[in-house]
């Protein structure tokens, strides 16, 4: 780096500089270390003089001397810049002078071109460092895009936890420009990848099979990450061994231990990672290690909502055997309706809830009422149109299911506005209320009872359709034939009857 920002200096204006020191023109000469000529080339000794230095001089502080002819010698010193690198790159600066020139003109000349030399290497450093934090800048640029990118796929709400983790990987593999970008938890058979590659790989299933083999054994074993470029490196032998790509592997570390990876891979054709491809990919890991654990935390809490929920469907269900999966099939009907309206997914995450739980409500009447075989009498039917509002009083201390208990509440309101427990007319019936109303009445129709046998998938098209407008939305109706159109696997495993064509 310091010899190409080197050669970007403009001497120009050292000459003049050295010329009024002098008080007379002056030749002055910049070499590279391995003598090029990067200021006075023009001089017919240029040349000779660069390859002379650039194979005898000792590249120390201090003032040196070389003989041209005769009649001519040169002064000529390392430029240093005081950094570690020095003087091992430095240029030289060289002066020449008649011997017939005073001792006095001599040593005005050594301290003119050691004020020069320092001239020079003060602007070096100065370029250098402002390279260097140019770099840092972009690193860290880099970083903080990839977290912006990282937030952004977290907070998209749409796809599944696994797609969200696919489209992150491939944004990243574009984004760093890197061939294989690949996430590896062997302990539940995961590795997703995506690529960007500059030219084919035609062993990828292999390369991958060695990602969740030796290599994550070995990241899991150190926990740090390690950075394969070389291909002597000695790792190799045991690790990656006979694949020759550069390689960087990052451990996603969850509650203190490593329980995955990040790997980004390149051809051998491409630059060596560097530490900055490290920072950058540790990043990534940490990250995802985020991620991993919200999701974690997130499928935890599903899984204990589903829990739960299982077991007051489990509790209604249990006064009445007749209605024995009757939730789960109203539950399934809702979100095939659901689907087919394109509903977003936080709208289907509360169908969901809303649709298995509609009818928790029935935990709190009385058997006698629930089980009872024949007509209901008045008040019994009473007890029978409290369960709605029963059904939010138990869901509404959830606060997750403070929109789902919306559905629950009013699926049995009437589109005319004659249902309960509100009366509610039209479209001023929450959506919800509206599609698990019409899955309701269709499996109702087709289920068995204490006092009926459950009726044919045509006869409950046909009641549906006679009732749309009345007690169900005329819109959900619509949709609801459509899906049927399709002869769903549902009408066989639901075990639903069908009559004669």
């Amino acid at each position: 780096m310091h010899s190409r920002l080197l050669k970007d200096i403009d001497f120009s204006r050292h000459q003049r500089w050295i010329d009024r020191a002098t008080g007379s023109p002056t030749q002055f000469f910049i070499f590279a270390r391995d003598g090029s000529v990067l200021w006075g080339g023009e001089h017919p000794q240029a040349q000779a003089l660069g390859q002379a230095i650039s194979t005898t001089a000792n590249f120390t502080a201090g003032l040196h001397c070389h003989d041209l002819d005769d009649k001519s010698t040169s002064l000529y010193l390392s430029i240093d810049t005081k950094q570690q690198e020095l003087p091992g790159w430095a240029a030289v600066v060289v002066t020449l002078f008649d011997q017939d020139d005073t001792p006095i003109h001599i040593d005005h000349l050594a301290e003119a071109l050691e004020d020069l030399a320092s001239g020079v290497a003060d602007e070096l450093r100065h370029r250098t460092d402002l390279e260097m934090m140019t770099e840092e800048l972009g690193a860290r640029y880099e970083e903080l895009h990839l977290v912006y990118s990282v937030d952004q796929h977290a907070r998209s709400k749409e796809g599944s936890n696994q797609d969200i983790f696919q489209s992150l990987l491939h944004s990243t593999s574009e984004h760093l420009n890197v061939d294989v970008v690949a996430y590896v938890r062997p302990s539940k058979d995961v590795c997703q990848y995506a690529t960007s590659l500059s030219q084919e790989i035609h062993n990828l299933d292999l390369v991958l099979v060695e990602m969740r083999g030796d290599l994550y054994r070995f990241v899991q074993a150190c926990g740090n990450s390690i950075v394969l470029n070389a291909n002597d490196d000695p790792r190799r032998s045991y690790i990656f061994t006979d694949m020759p790509y550069k390689v960087i592997a990052c451990p996603v570390q969850v509650d203190g231990r490593t329980d995955s990876m990040v790997i980004l891979l390149n051809h051998q054709h491409k630059p060596d990672f560097t530490n900055s491809d490290r920072k950058l990919a540790e990043v990534l890991a940490n990250q995802l290690s985020s991620l991993s654990n919200t999701y974690l935390l997130l499928q935890s809490m599903r899984e204990f909502n589903e829990q739960m929920a299982r077991a007051l469907i489990e509790a209604v269900e249990a006064k009445d055997p007749y209605t024995r999966g009757h939730s789960e099939r109203v539950h399934h009907l809702s979100m095939e309706i659901g689907r087919a309206l394109e509903l977003p997914d936080d709208e289907l995450d509360d169908l969901f809830w809303g649709s298995l739980l509609h009818d928790v409500g029935k935990i709190g009447i009385p058997d006698a009422v629930l089980c009872k075989p024949g007509r209901l009498t008045k008040d019994e039917y009473t007890f029978i149109m409290v369960h709605p509002e029963r059904s939010y009083e138990i869901l509404r201390h959830i606060k997750h299911f403070d929109k789902a208990v919306l559905g629950a509440r009013h699926h049995q309101e009437m589109f005319d506005g004659k249902g309960y427990p509100h009366g509610l007319k039209g479209e001023h019936i929450p959506l919800h209320g509206r599609i698990i109303a019409v899955a309701d009445t269709y499996d109702s129709i087709t289920s068995s009872r204490a006092y009926r046998a459950g009726r044919s998938h045509e006869i409950a098209m046909s009641e549906i359709q006679r009732v749309a407008g009345a007690q169900l939305d005329p819109k959900i109706v619509d949709v609801f034939k459509q899906i049927v159109s399709r002869e769903p696997e549902w009408l066989q495993r639901f075990k639903i009857r069908r009559d004669p064509a």
